[in-house]
């Protein structure tokens, strides 16, 4: 009865719009406009009944969607407007599919869009969305219809367009399941095409539509899909990537064929594990838990012994870190050989974001592995090796927070058998470091009573030559300390029982280095192996220097300039302060051995300047006990004066430069005894006055002040006539070029007429004094000020060897000076010389007159 009364109101209604229907043919588009206008208002618009509308849409369709194809875009537009409102009011909506999904087929579905409106297109789409929700599974007969429009609107040029479609494509999938999967794959392609798209909203909806497409599809298309999720991961809108962990995480939960990807979608979700973004992260850690939470409980029979004794987190587990649960360590453990070969191809990738993503999942893999870890450490090592030379820190970071989680995981003896060959002889003749770097973090997450029975077998390797001595790259030596500072740190006092390795090293360390912050680093190392000893640093060193010096010894015969050895040499003495002076009896023959004339030049020029800063504080260093004056006469005789021997050649002449300067200072530190310089005097003296000729500044400098200190120590102990041989050579460096030269060779002259004592003659010395006064007032009349000044005080301290013939000479050539000034200050000098000495022989007579007056007088009386 009520659906006759809604056919009969229905009629009513129609012919009430007969006539606009007829105005639809009109060519006129405004008559055509009207029209759809006034058939709006008496329908759709006016609030009819369903039952009345389902008749009236029933009657109407057919011309509303002949106006599809209206050339006026009004008319166009106002025709899906009707329809839709329609579809949305109507109780049997799926009654007009019939007309309905061909006509969008053919309008919106082909190839060439016929559509020219951006906005029309929109309004067809949302159409079709709506003729999905309220149609359901009456549209599995369209299936081909509504995706070949699915097909061109995805990849539609306007955004909203494709995002309405992405929304359309979602709620297709859910309400036709059963036919979905045959034509899914179809969507794919133009899903991957527009999955880049600029505007992220588009990108959002791009992969929730994929998330349907492949769930609800066959799932031959999920390699398709997975490279382009992978990017999106990357994405830098963080809405973007969160859509990526929710439809990976649904994929985990719901997918039916889930157990054939779950080692293709475990890591893109891991990867969203350490995103930056707390929410995502939160997000993919839920969906994570809840993935291993099903799948325990689908194999449950197959892990109940698991369940049941494997609850307890491992020993040294990491601290502050949550344990996975069973069934997310399980699916990490049962694909782990998938996925370890994939991570060794994208650590390597050439975009930096990839290589950074890729190293925080390694991290993620390995906590879920646990001690499985042993079973991939082979190419996990080399897969480490090679990430650790990124020239991204983030990755090179990530990669040893990994190697620190093999140290707790795998136990010391499997990881060591491996790593300590790689140490010895690296794969990587460009960065032979990497194993290094990557002992030093396994080392340093292992735990000390595990690694204690290993740590002789570590620093055994560390000490080899091939390894400590062979690279001198900056990296490798920082890695080389890493590893003896995470040893000391770990086993602290365990590692007395090899403190003579560590130090050997630690020595090793600082000769190679060139970067001062790591030398200070490999010495602070130094002072932390004597705290663990409960010793101080001069005490470490007493305690193992005979052992360092044989060490030392046993290669001397092959040092060079390049050797390591000189530097572990220079290292040694200067560290170890007054601990050398007690082990002098190793020290000289060492020195004997490698400071002889036929060895290499430029190491004994670099050995002969370390000895001269140590012999200038000889009481702190090589004579801190008082025995070095017992070798210093074997040390001039055996090594230095042979290097003093003039042989040609820049190279030659640096090496007597270097030996000089460790001459004058054994001369100036008190290291040698007057009587030892005498008894080598004969010998000495010859090499320093040939090197006051040298065409060095620097030896002629050295060779002045290296008489002046003889002089000063044994000058009035030397025969006259080697006192003699002395004068002729510094007169002619008072000519020299260098006014250095020219000051230390005057302070000589001075000394050396200081040294005339009382077995010099003076009168029998008379032609060698004359020559000497005569060239010193010569150069009295120099150009230069200071030097007249200098040579005025020389003349006068020396003016008391024999005033009459310098005061002969000084007024022979008073006439002939520039500025007689300091003739006649010298004269009036000698005068007062000649004044005071005048008085004290009178002095002497009338004491004398008094003796002689004095004594018959005692004569008489005694005589009496």
């Amino acid at each position: 009865m009520a659906a006759a009364g809604d056919q009969h109101a229905a009629s009513e209604v129609l012919r009430g719009i007969s006539r606009h229907l007829n105005c639809l043919n009109e060519d006129n588009k405004a008559t055509r406009k009207r029209a759809l206008e006034s058939i709006r208002k008496e329908t759709v618009n006016k609030g009819l009944p369903s039952g009345i509308l389902q008749e009236v849409f029933s009657s109407l369709l057919k011309p509303l969607l002949k106006c599809l194809s209206d050339p006026t875009e009004k008319c166009r537009e106002t025709s899906i407007a009707i329809i839709t409102e329609f579809i949305r009011c109507v109780p049997k909506p799926e009654e007009a599919l019939p007309y309905l999904m061909p006509c969008l087929g053919q309008r919106f579905g082909d190839k060439d869009i016929l559509e020219p409106s951006e906005e029309l297109r929109l309004s067809a789409v949302e159409l079709l969305t709506l003729t999905v929700e309220v149609c359901g599974k009456h549209l599995a007969p369209y299936l081909n219809e509504t995706i070949n429009i699915l097909q061109r609107t995805i990849v539609d040029p306007f955004p909203d367009v494709k995002k309405e479609s992405c929304r359309c494509t979602v709620g297709f999938a859910k309400s036709v399941p059963e036919h979905f999967h045959m034509q899914a794959e179809s969507l794919v392609k133009p899903l991957m095409q527009t999955i880049s798209h600029q505007h992220s909203r588009v990108r959002v909806s791009v992969i929730e539509a994929t998330g349907a497409v492949i769930q609800h599809g066959s799932g031959k298309n999920m390699d398709d899909v997975l490279s382009h999720l992978a990017q999106r991961l990357f994405d830098d809108s963080p809405q973007v990537r969160k859509a990526v962990t929710a439809v990976v995480g649904d994929w985990l939960l719901n997918m039916r064929d889930r157990y054939s990807y779950f080692h293709k979608l475990t890591p893109l979700l891991l990867s969203s594990i350490s995103d930056e973004i707390p929410e995502i992260r939160l997000l993919a850690a839920d969906l994570w838990r809840q993935a291993g939470l099903q799948w325990e409980k689908e194999n449950e029979n197959d892990i109940k012994d698991k369940m049941d004794f494997l609850l307890s987190p491992p020993p040294h587990y990491p601290p502050g870190v949550e344990r996975p649960g069973l069934g997310c360590r399980e699916l990490v453990v049962r694909n782990l050989s998938r996925l370890v070969p994939a991570i060794a191809h994208d650590v390597t990738d050439w975009l930096v974001p990839t290589r950074v993503r890729t190293s925080q999942l390694l991290c993620v893999l390995l906590l879920h592995a646990e001690d499985h870890t042993t079973q991939h450490l082979q190419p996990l090592l080399a897969l480490l090796y090679r990430a650790c030379t990124d020239t991204e820190r983030d990755v090179v970071n990530n990669c040893l927070a990994a190697a620190k989680l093999i140290g707790t995981f795998v136990p010391p003896p499997v990881f060591l058998k491996l790593m300590l060959e790689h140490v010895t002889t690296p794969s990587s003749p460009s960065h032979p470091w990497t194993p290094l770097m990557v002992l030093a973090a396994v080392l340093g997450g292992s735990s000390k009573p595990l690694l204690k029975p290993h740590l002789q077998q570590v620093v055994d390797t560390l000490v080899q030559p091939e390894v400590c001595q062979e690279y001198q790259q900056v990296t490798y030596v920082e890695q080389l300390l890493a590893c003896v500072d995470v040893l000391l740190h770990q086993c602290e006092s365990d590692c007395g029982s090899t403190s003579l390795q560590l130090l050997q090293v630690l020595v090793t360390i600082q000769s190679l280095s060139t970067d001062p912050q790591l030398s200070a680093k490999a010495l602070e190392s130094v002072h932390f192996l004597s705290k663990v000893q409960g010793l101080d640093l001069l005490e470490l060193y007493r305690r193992h220097m005979g052992q360092l010096l044989d060490w030392l010894s046993s290669s001397v015969n092959t040092w060079s300039s390049y050797s390591p050895q000189r530097l572990q040499l220079h290292v040694l003495l200067t560290q170890s302060g007054p601990v050398i002076g007690e082990f002098l009896n190793q020290l000289i023959p060492l020195l004997h051995n490698c400071l002889q004339p036929n060895r290499d030049m430029e190491m004994r020029m670099s050995i002969f300047t370390m000895l001269a800063k140590l012999l200038l504080d000889a009481k702190n260093t090589l004579d801190s006990q008082g025995h070095f004056s017992d070798e210093s006469e074997k040390f001039l005789r055996d090594i230095l004066l042979p290097n003093l021997v003039w042989h040609a050649g820049r190279t030659a002449a640096a090496v007597r430069t270097s030996a000089l300067s460790c001459l004058l200072a054994l001369l100036h530190g008190g290291a040698v005894t007057p009587g030892q310089l005498l008894s080598l005097e004969e010998k000495l003296s010859p090499l320093v006055l040939s090197a006051l000729d040298e065409d060095s500044q620097m030896s002629r400098l050295l060779a002045c002040r290296s008489l002046s200190a003889t002089l000063r120590l044994v000058g009035t102990s030397l025969h006259h006539e080697a006192l003699n041989k002395i004068y002729p050579e510094l007169l002619k460096r008072l000519d020299d070029s260098s006014q250095e030269v020219r000051s230390a060779a005057l302070q000589a002259v001075a000394l050396w007429l200081s040294s005339l004592s009382g077995g010099y003659n003076p009168d029998l010395c008379a032609p060698h004094l004359q020559l000497l006064f005569q060239q010193l007032l010569l150069h009295l009349d120099d150009p230069d000020s200071s030097v007249q000044d200098q040579v005025l005080e020389v003349l006068k301290n020396g003016s008391s060897v024999h005033p009459s013939l310098l005061q002969r000479e000084a007024e022979a050539v008073r006439d002939k000076h520039r500025s007689p000034l300091h003739c006649d200050l010298l004269l009036q000098h000698i005068s007062s010389l000649h004044t005071h000495t005048s008085h004290q022989q009178n002095d002497a007579k009338h004491v004398q007159t008094e003796a002689g007056a004095f004594t018959p007088h005692q004569n008489q009386n005694s005589v009496l």
